[in-house]
Parts: structure tokens; C-alpha cells; sequence
């Protein structure tokens, strides 16, 4: 008997690593002080679509404190944050038609939540990208790492 519940066992941890290296979305949660609480973004190139949501835990207004995720290559990162400042609350804060954006959602409030999904061959496996939050000035402390696989 213990036998067959350890290969049960066996069997549905196995088949749980299996489903999460195939998962194909992400969230990610801001707050009203200034923080992403994850810092690591992990995308599958064997998915054909992915999907990130944004999760604003906050309290405050888009206009005082709203939130997007932006994704860049790590060298654009700070050039499209700071051209965003100037894009306006209506681009979401996002520079319109910039090809150095890569993906971008759009700007939410407290106890909003957005997605968007993707076509991830728009990265490259080992490539160095970064996620941030391009509301102004935000960008310098909500930022992360997205990592493809």
C-alpha cells in the first residue's frame, strides 16, 4: 500500500513540475509604494502565446499612482522610461509607436488589474530584458528581470 501512494505521489509531482514548466503566464502585483513585489519574470520559448497581468494592490488613482509594465532590452530600459514620462497619461506613459518596446500594458489604478498577451518569439532565449513601471519617475525603483527560457 505505502508502495502505490509514493508512486502516486511521485506521479503527481512529476506531472506538477511538468504543467509549470509549460505554463505561459505571468503576474505581476504593484502597490502605492512604489515596489513590483515580483522580481523575475520567467517566459517558456516553447509557449506560442503568453499572457502577463498586472495587478495593482494599491489604493490609489491611475492619475496619482497607476502602473503598466513596460518590457525593453535591458540597454533601452532607461531612454524608453524616461521618453514615456513625456508620452502622457492617454499613451500610458509609453512612447507611441516605439519599436524598442516590446510589450506594454496599459496604466491601472488601485485594485485594477490588466493583461495582454504575446507572441513570445518576439524574445530571444537568453536574451537580457527588463520589466518596468514607465508612470513617471516610477521606473528607477519598479523594475524587474524577464528572463526567457
Amino acid at each position: 500500500m505505502r508502495w502505490i501512494l509514493g508512486m502516486a505521489l511521485a506521479a503527481s509531482l512529476s506531472f506538477s513540475g511538468a504543467a509549470w514548466a509549460q505554463d505561459c503566464a505571468a503576474t505581476v502585483e504593484g502597490n502605492d509604494a512604489l515596489q513590483f513585489l515580483q522580481q523575475e519574470i520567467t517566459i517558456s520559448s516553447s509557449c506560442d502565446s503568453f499572457t502577463l497581468t498586472l495587478k495593482h494592490v494599491g489604493t490609489l488613482a491611475r492619475t496619482i499612482m497607476g502602473h503598466n509594465v513596460v518590457v525593453t532590452r535591458t540597454a533601452d530600459y532607461e531612454s524608453v522610461a524616461q521618453a514615456g514620462s513625456s508620452a502622457s497619461i492617454d499613451n500610458d506613459y509609453v512612447p507611441p509607436n516605439d519599436a524598442r518596446v516590446l510589450v506594454a500594458t496599459a496604466i491601472i489604478g488601485g485594485g485594477e488589474e490588466t493583461s495582454i498577451s504575446f507572441d513570445p518569439s518576439v524574445f530571444e532565449v537568453g536574451g537580457d530584458y527588463t520589466f518596468f513601471c514607465s508612470f513617471p519617475a516610477h521606473y528607477v525603483l519598479m523594475k524587474g528581470k524577464l528572463v526567457v527560457e
